[in-house]
């Protein structure tokens, strides 16, 4: 109960600072999610990558940003050169990140530990990297994906050179990932996909294809490491007839493989990232797996990709918060801070609450899928996962983007202009309700979830186990709040599993927003326990009362004539993480507003 607030006030911007150093509430949520030993071990990693990513890396985002990959389709004499450029800023940024271990880690033991570490501590690392570019996150994500894929599902080992590449710290090995899904005809419906592979040699013998077709939307375009989904001749339509190939830049004679790169996108954001179109022209690729087994494997790829775009999401609502945080502190308006006026305290709580409660869910979401690709017969590890996924990426995304226009408006005219970090926030921010599923595709996934896997079943000892944790006078009613949803919840998706499909898919986006609010809920609640217990510290509290009177009750006159104003009287606590007293909570609120 003796460490002070946060001084905001004494930096210029959001940058220059040790972003794990800055970030309380990221250090108790990886203590939680980690395996104890390993949290143990990464956590003098995970402080020493925060400062380079807050100095160096940051840096270097900024020139990237503006000097973005630029593409060179034909050499000199015509000939198909397929070459992108990189910064070298961008390339000091590839070798501080990937050298530290962020992919190679949860594959291979790294120097003084036995085993390696879960996918949480990449999930972790990435999140830290999102605060300062998301684009680049992309690339190391994919490439942790691919790998993933290729543990998991390349079972006779005969691409075992590429899953060393991928999982190598060495920069003379090592390689990247990526995923071509999207054609231009079929956008979200993968089923549609065109592209054919026909065998080289014996089909019966041969796990070497030649690929034709269009990917339309490609990113990480010159990956070593790419997957892509095609179907042989023969097989069925839709998603059951595709198969799964690993598509190298370069052939491993090492010629420059049979496509085209045609052109990069020119984006709104996430500039780090070369996007373009690729034409494959009898390109080369690897047979994953079994033939026409291709989705069921691309989707172990995509429930990793979901995680980590939600935890990219958490990553920029801590950036669009810190600068929100030094400028109030620093931003005089009228003779004083302007973090000293009611508006400017509220509006900084409640971002602070929004970006605990997309913390909290997307790192949950985490721990189930790092506990299912640790055991992949731990069949309540999968219908977690495969729940809290969509879920954690549809909401998140949509407050990164919410949070990150805040943060701009909080700026001021600077925020609206290129120089200043909350301009790449918002671009960034607004790719992530597209990438990995809309919302939309989302939330059909969810009801697929629900209806297969009977995941619901799973839902109910997690949220009880949490709200049972709830001891303390002031805990107990919003438990209670929270539990009675929870019942509600349960009836609201009791009915649509017996109404009509349209029906279904017309509500399935408010059911995950629900699922997502009442989940959040009670592990708050939960942190908010484990908090009162070990640290005497009642600053949880807070955030959680915040959350779930928000969320989860509709008081009368919408609040307003109630005299309830916490972030007047708990500011430093929620907002500069100041220790607050237990005795300072007050009398319970009632249970129902």
């Amino acid at each position: 109960m003796t460490s002070p607030p946060f001084d905001y006030g004494r930096h210029d911007e959001g940058r220059g600072m040790n972003y794990w150093r800055h970030d309380p509430a990221l250090r108790k949520e990886a203590r939680r999610v980690y395996p104890e030993d390993e949290f143990e071990w990464a956590e003098d990693r995970l402080d020493e990558f925060g400062a380079v990513v807050g100095d160096t890396i940051a840096d270097n985002a900024d020139v990237i940003d503006e000097r973005g990959p630029e593409l060179s389709t034909y050499d000199e004499r015509g000939n198909v050169a397929n070459e992108v450029y990189y910064h070298p800023a961008q390339r000091e940024n590839e070798r501080l990140t990937y050298e530290r271990g962020v992919v190679a880690d949860a594959f291979r033991p790294p120097p003084g530990r036995d085993e390696p570490l879960g996918l949480v501590h990449t999930l972790t690392m990435q999140l830290l990297l999102s605060y300062v570019d998301a684009g680049f996150v992309c690339p190391v994500s994919m490439t942790a994906g691919a790998a993933l894929v290729l543990r998991n599902h390349d079972e006779d080992g005969h691409l075992d050179d590429y899953f060393e590449g991928l999982t190598s710290r060495n920069r003379d090995d090592r390689i990247e990932g990526a995923m071509f899904l999207t054609e231009e005809q079929g956008g979200s419906d993968v089923g549609a996909n065109e592209t054919v592979a026909e065998p080289v040699g014996d089909p019966s013998e041969t796990r070497t294809y030649e690929l034709t077709g269009e990917k339309w939307f490609c990113s990480n375009i010159d990956a070593q490491g790419t997957l892509v989904l095609a179907r042989r001749a023969g097989a069925p339509e839709g998603t059951k007839g595709l198969s799964l190939f690993l598509v190298p830049h370069e052939t491993r004679d090492g010629e420059l493989n049979d496509q085209l790169y045609r052109r990069l996108k020119d984006k709104l954001g996430t500039i780090s990232v070369p996007t373009g179109e690729v034409e494959f022209r009898g390109a080369e690729g690897h047979l994953v797996g079994e033939p026409e087994r291709g989705f069921e494997y691309m989707t172990t790829m995509l429930n990793w990709e979901r995680v980590t775009n939600a935890v990219g999401a958490v990553g920029i609502m801590g950036r669009a918060l810190v600068e929100s945080k030094v400028q109030a502190a620093n931003r005089e308006a009228f003779g004083r801070p302007i973090r000293e006026y009611p508006l400017m305290k509220r509006d900084l709580v409640e971002m602070a609450v929004d970006y605990e409660a997309a913390l909290a869910f997307s790192l949950e979401a985490g721990r189930w899928l790092d506990r299912y690709e640790r055991d992949r017969d731990d069949r309540e590890a999968f219908r977690l996962m495969r729940t809290l996924t969509p879920i954690a990426k549809l909401r998140t995304a949509r407050m990164a983007v919410e949070n990150a226009s805040y943060a701009m408006e909080i700026q001021g005219g600077n925020g609206y202009v290129a120089d200043f970090v909350t301009h790449r926030l918002l671009r960034d921010a607004q790719v992530l309700p597209i990438w990995e599923g809309t919302s939309n595709v989302l939330s059909l996934d969810l009801l697929r979830t629900l209806e297969r896997e009977d995941a619901h079943e799973a839902l109910l000892p997690l949220v009880e186990g949490f709200l049972a944790d709830a001891e303390h006078p002031y805990l107990e009613p919003l438990a209670e709040t929270v539990s009675e949803e929870f019942a509600s919840l349960q009836e609201a998706t009791l009915a649509l599993a017996a109404g009509d499909d349209d029906y279904a898919q017309h509500e399935a986006k408010r059911l995950a927003d629900y699922v997502f609010d009442v989940v959040t809920a009670s592990l708050l609640l939960s942190n908010a326990q484990r908090e009162l217990d070990e640290d005497d510290d009642a600053r949880k509290a807070v955030v959680a009362e915040r959350f779930v009177r928000h969320m989860l009750t509709t008081p009368s006159a919408r609040g307003i004539a109630d005299r309830d104003a916490p972030a007047l009287e708990h500011f430093d606590a929620v907002v500069r993480h100041a220790p607050l007293d237990p005795a300072m909570l007050g009398e319970p609120a009632p249970a129902d507003d």
